[in-house]
Order: C-alpha cells, then structure tokens, then sequence
C-alpha cells in the first residue's frame, strides 16, 4: 500500500483511517420516499434487495483486509443497514470507526422517510436508536444527513453535538452537505473533523475541497464511482429493479436512466478515459478511485460494496497508489476540463 495513504486520518483529532472507507447504503435494502419527504411518495431510495449474510460477509472481509472506516445512516434502509453493521461489528467493534447519520425522520415499518428533524431533543433520540442499532457505546463520527440549514440552526446542531462529545456519546461530528459554506460552518468547531460530499472523476468539487485545506479536515467522498456507473459495467441495455434509486433517477443522478440504463453520453465519457482508469492493471472502478487519491490528499473514498467480491476490488485500489500527475492531466484534456 502507498505508504501516505495509512496517515489519511479524520481531521487533526480524529483516528487515522486509511486512504478508503466502506460505505453501506446499499446494505440497507429497499427503502422510499414518503409523505413529507423531499422526493415524490413512493419513489425508492436505496439500491434494491439485500441478502444480509453476503453483506455480513463483505464487512468481514473489509475487515480483514485492514478496512476501519464504515460509513452509514439511520435512514439507510430506515434502520436496517446500521442493525446489519452491528452484527456484523460486533466482535470486532474495536478494529472499526462507525461513522453513522442523522437528522432524517423515517417510519420504520413501511420503510418510508418521513422528513428532517435537527432539533437537540430528536438528535439526542435519533443518536440513542443509532447506539442501540449498532450495538455500541459511542459513535465515532455522527453526521447531520440534512444538506443545508440556516447558519444559527446550524449553529444550534453543532452546540448539540459538542455536548454529546463531551459526555461520551460520540467522538466528533461532521455535515454530509455539498454546499462549502454550510461544511465550514462544522470544518471550523472544535471537534468538527470531516465532511462528506460528492465527488467523482466526472464531478470535480473544488470548493469542498478547499474547505478541507483551510480547515485541515477530512473529505469524505460519497458516490466515488458515480452510483456504480464507474465500475463500467452498465450499459444502455441495461435494468435494474424498480426498489433501486437509479431505476428511477432523481434529477442529481445524472448517469442513469428510467429503468436502470446508463446514459449514451456518459458511456462515450467513461469510453474515452477508460485506457487512463486502467492503466498498470487497474479495473475501471479502481482507477476512478485512484483518481480522488491523487485528487487532494486530505480525500477519502467510501465506495459501497455488496459483496466480498466487491470488497476486494475497491480496497485493492490502494495497492496501486493514486493516478500521476501525468494522468490526472491527461484525463483533463480528455474531458476538455483545461
């Protein structure tokens, strides 16, 4: 493994982590939208039917493969994805940092978000239900899952969640947000030592990652193969069940079509960058993944995975390092980005 990538840690305070996270959306199985949520009712949410034995596997197999960071949210699957990770934790909860999410409403029975609450008495409550899903006694990272608030409500979240560092409840807190200034407002508090955002070798965010610079905290890098669009095995034939989110793409999710098909136009893009993402032996995914390393030095990837399989094809990125400074140039020229 290239040897900086085992200093990659979370923020100045936080434990090093490695150069790749494991992110678990995808183990949460099916989940929609409901009344009161953002989306249309009845839209799905997750990525579709899970069998929790072969996610189970993959999570052990993460772990022995020298994976820490594992990322969730309690609406992952409403609930289902952080119980699976505790199970799957819970010998080994030692050898984990559980970076889990709150601030979305859900009913858990019909599997439907419900809204957003960020008051402190629904954190404290959304925070106890995580700790017992998790089967743990702190959480390492608690990030608010709402991507913009007001600057004094925002303000309010982060006095909260400074309380709950000081009691034990969890160890430091960051914002899963892609607009800068709401990332800052959390990059700049005591214990604030992470961000989650998109970014991808299609989506560049360089102004997410200049809070990071002047922040010095961590870039946690949701969607790192564009939704599995990067791994290159989509096509514009293909389909996908109507539970998974990319079957009914929201207007964000810009790789895919009704139905589960890849978009002809990003097919061409991924085309023309393929030889680069595959260079020395790369699959596709890994070398996207190589993209975000060589990217910014304070980024960390937290693909998801389904299988052991999968697994072992994203953490066996690290072995070939990040992209030159030669390539990261050529993949620019190529996207016409300089």
């Amino acid at each position: 493994m290239h040897p900086t990538f085992r200093e990659r840690r979370l923020g100045k305070i936080g434990p090093v982590v490695g150069p790749i996270g494991i992110g678990t959306w995808a183990l949460g199985g099916p989940f929609f939208s409901g009344e009161g949520c953002a989306y249309p009712t009845g839209a799905p949410l997750g990525y579709g039917a899970v069998d929790d034995k072969t996610s189970e596997r993959a999570i052990h197999c993460a772990l022995d493969l020298g994976a820490r960071l594992f990322d969730t949210a309690d609406a992952y699957g409403t609930g289902h994805a952080e119980r699976l990770l505790g199970r799957a934790l819970a010998d080994r909860r030692h050898q984990a940092v559980i970076a889990t999410k709150f601030g979305n409403t859900f009913h858990a029975p019909t599997r439907e978000l419900t809204g957003t609450d960020v008051s402190p008495g629904y954190i404290r409550t959304a925070c106890q239900a995580s700790l017992s899903r998790l089967k743990t006694d702190w959480i390492d990272l608690y990030q608010l899952h709402v991507g913009e608030l007001p600057a004094q409500q925002a303000a309010d979240v982060a006095g909260t969640l400074e309380d709950m560092c000081d009691e034990g409840l969890i160890g430091a807190y960051a914002w899963s947000t892609d607009d800068p200034a709401c990332a800052a407002l959390f990059a700049a508090k005591p214990r604030g030592v992470a961000m989650q955002f998109d970014m991808n070798v299609f989506e560049d965010a360089p102004a997410m990652l200049e809070v990071c610079d002047e922040h010095e905290v961590a870039g946690l890098i949701r969607a790192p193969l564009a939704m599995g669009f990067l791994t290159g095995k989509f096509s514009s034939s293909s389909e996908l069940a109507a539970d998974d989110i990319r079957s009914r793409p929201p207007a964000w999710l810009r790789y895919f079509q009704q139905g589960g098909a890849s978009v002809p136009e990003w097919n061409q893009r991924l085309d023309a960058i393929r030889g680069v993402l595959t260079s020395a032996g790369r699959t596709p995914a890994q070398g996207a993944l190589a993209w975000i390393w060589a990217r910014h030095r304070l980024a960390i990837p937290i693909p998801g995975a389904r299988t052991a399989a999968q697994v072992e094809e994203n953490l066996g990125a690290a072995e070939f390092g990040p992209l030159s400074s030669d390539q990261m140039c050529e993949i620019d020229a190529i996207l016409r980005r300089r």
